[in-house]
């Protein structure tokens, strides 16, 4: 009976948190990742499942990818990525850890007119912090700046800007992404999104996407998205769905 009672004031204490808490904001399911700091003394972990096909032979899976995230204030968010991974090309399959990321974000300004919410990002990869076959030669650093525009009370305007390095080349990739985000209601959003990457020796690939989120409560969310190449040498579609919560 004690560990009954002790279990219903444990989610009775979560449950009103979470309807005292702003309504979480999180960096996926969208390319673009939200200027929105976790707050200060809480913790957010965001996890997802991709389903990719990139070509005729071709086809990886993220399986999770995992994004955790902790508020040290106001300003400033340390950040850690992990993801397992399953290929297959023809009928050679491999699965393992891709190299962990570890980072931050930081908040540079409030959203001021023409000016937007903007927020820097970036990552770290370290190149033996994963298995065997997806071990790197270099560190792999990558930066980001995201920014967000308010339309309206239901719409918003949120881009990207930045590089990255695959660990392998010292060669950058660029990155950008585009969205609109638009509330359905109080629970339930979507968006559509234009997103890229432009290596430094190589032809840049296009992409669209497009997804729905939907709040359980303030501190958990749900959503669900999927993808297309627009160019030749982008993936040619995926799949995805997750969860966010924080605590």
């Amino acid at each position: 009976m004690k560990k009954i009672i002790l279990l219903l004031s444990i989610l009775g204490c979560f449950t009103i948190q979470a309807q005292t808490t702003e309504p979480i904001q999180c960096d996926r399911p969208d390319q673009t990742e939200t200027p929105a700091i976790v707050p200060k003394g809480m913790f957010q972990v965001e996890t997802g499942f991709t389903f990719q096909k990139n070509d005729e032979i071709s086809k990886s899976n993220s399986l999770p990818a995992v994004l955790w995230k902790y508020g040290v204030n106001e300003n400033f968010e340390l950040r850690l990525i992990t993801e397992f991974v399953s290929e297959k090309i023809n009928d050679e399959k491999s699965s393992g850890f891709t190299p962990i990321l570890i980072g931050f974000k930081v908040r540079l300004c409030e959203e001021k007119g023409i000016i937007p919410k903007t927020s820097f990002i970036g990552h770290i990869g370290l190149p033996n912090a994963a298995s065997s076959k997806y071990k790197n030669d270099f560190v792999a650093p990558e930066f980001r700046f995201t920014m967000q525009h308010t339309l309206s009370e239901k719409l918003s305007l949120s881009y990207n800007l930045g590089c990255e390095w695959d660990g392998l080349t010292p060669e950058t990739s660029f990155i950008y992404t585009l969205t609109t985000g638009y509330s359905i209601n109080k629970k339930l959003g979507c968006y559509a999104e234009l997103f890229g990457f432009a290596p430094e020796k190589d032809k840049a690939n296009h992409n669209f996407d497009g997804g729905f989120t939907y709040l359980i409560n303030n501190n958990f969310m749900v959503d669900l998205s999927s993808g297309i190449g627009i160019t030749d040498n982008a993936p040619e579609h995926y799949i995805a769905f997750g969860f966010s919560f924080r605590i």
